[in-house]
């Protein structure tokens, strides 16, 4: 397979000041992406008894931003090529700053309403941003993704460990631990002013702009929407339920947080390390495979109960889901040509991905209420990881999702 960036020699590690803030930016619009999100499972159990709605109803606060995500995900492409990407992003930080603050208000339709909200303003970030790299730093692929991955889940990590402290030990109260993280947003709306002096022909520019491409005949497409929805069906599913599960184990409310930040901590490193090798290499079927063994060590080792390995389960569980979300992120750009063509791929994997990962959630939520256990809701997991495997090894091979002459 050629390299499609052979012809950009000068465009090597010495940014310009422009680059650089750019780079800032895209950190910052990363921090948001996750942590607004990933609160919420340390808080379950205090919304429900606040609120006295059922488990469903409660997975489906994890749900309701991946619906969101699968609804505004295909339009993302279509209004950065319309207004422009920056102010598309801005945009988005303005509706998400508004929907975290709706969201803690704490009265059942403001929680709903707000949730879909920030849903649906992060759905442009996921979307965009990878675009973004490609577009602006094409020789710098798995560096920028890296750190970009980074940013994302350091912020949820540090988000999910001190929730419960903010909700138990401070007047903010579950609502308050909710709504504290609106001020990420708002710090990247400030930050990624400069931005928007930039003309809108600088943004996702292809000859082809107006095209559809016709990426639903594409089964590698499909693969690598399926591999972005399972890995991403996983992570909500851990992050909403995974305390409830701990705890039911015998393990403290506030030790459950923790240990969900573990996981996130874990994700760090390889989150950093993954896309610098999967773009050194054509082929990153062997990535996967130490991505599923991550994933099935770790879910086994919660499935088995026992509760003095668990820092260790949620390690591997840390380690399969970083490699996972940065690899998915790097087959937008890997298997594609274009920027153009890496928006509309990232489009189409995080619309239908998102949507299979919405059913993660509220099944998990409804197989515990069914069963009054948790040994099947945990099997789920335990296929899903199996079914990482399978999509991903599909997603490794060396390829683009449409032949050249395609576009």
């Amino acid at each position: 397979m050629s390299n499609p960036y052979s012809n950009y020699p000068s465009r090597k590690l010495k940014f310009s000041r422009e680059s650089w803030l750019l780079i800032i930016g895209i950190v910052f619009i990363a921090s948001t992406l996750r942590s607004p999100l990933t609160t919420v499972g340390p808080l379950i159990s205090f919304i429900r008894d606040s609120l006295t709605i059922p488990n469903v109803l409660a997975g489906f606060l994890t749900t309701i931003p991946l619906l969101a995500f699968a609804l505004i995900s295909p339009f993302a492409p279509k209004l950065a090529r319309r207004y422009g990407l920056e102010m598309t992003l801005f945009i988005s930080l303005i509706l998400l700053t508004g929907g975290i603050i709706i969201r803690s208000f704490g009265s059942i339709p403001n929680l709903l309403i707000g949730t879909f909200l920030l849903g649906i303003a992060i759905a442009f970030g996921n979307v965009l941003l990878p675009s973004l790299i490609k577009l602006h730093f094409p020789l710098q692929l798995g560096l920028l993704t890296g750190i970009y991955s980074v940013a994302m889940n350091l912020s949820a990590a540090i988000a999910v460990g001190l929730s419960v402290p903010l909700a138990i030990d401070t007047p903010l109260g579950w609502k308050g631990a909710l709504g504290i993280w609106g001020i990420l947003p708002f710090i990247a709306l400030l930050i990624w002013l400069p931005q928007l002096k930039k003309k809108k022909s600088d943004s996702i520019v292809a000859p082809d702009r107006q095209r559809s491409l016709p990426l639903w005949k594409s089964p590698l497409a499909w693969s690598i929407t399926i591999f972005m929805g399972l890995q991403s069906l996983l992570f909500y599913t851990t992050a909403a339920w995974m305390p409830e599960v701990l705890k039911a184990q015998g393990i403290g409310a506030d030790y459950a947080g923790w240990m969900i930040s573990l996981q996130q901590f874990a994700q760090l490193p390889i989150m950093f390390l993954t896309p610098i090798l999967a773009g050194k290499v054509k082929d990153q079927r062997m990535i996967v495979a130490g991505v599923a063994a991550c994933y099935l060590l770790g879910y086994g080792g919660v499935f088995m109960g026992s509760n003095s390995l668990v820092p260790l389960w949620m390690i591997f569980i840390g380690i399969g889901a970083g490699a996972a979300f940065s690899l998915a992120m790097m087959f937008f750009t890997l298997r594609t040509r274009t920027s153009h063509e890496a928006a509309e791929l990232s489009a189409m994997a995080q619309s239908f991905g998102y949507l299979l990962a919405a059913t993660g959630p509220v099944l998990f939520g409804s197989l515990h209420d069914l069963t009054g256990g948790w040994i099947v809701p945990l099997l789920i997991l335990l296929i899903g990881s199996l079914c990482v495997l399978l999509f991903g090894l599909k997603s490794g091979k060396d390829a683009f999702v449409l032949p050249k002459q395609k576009y």
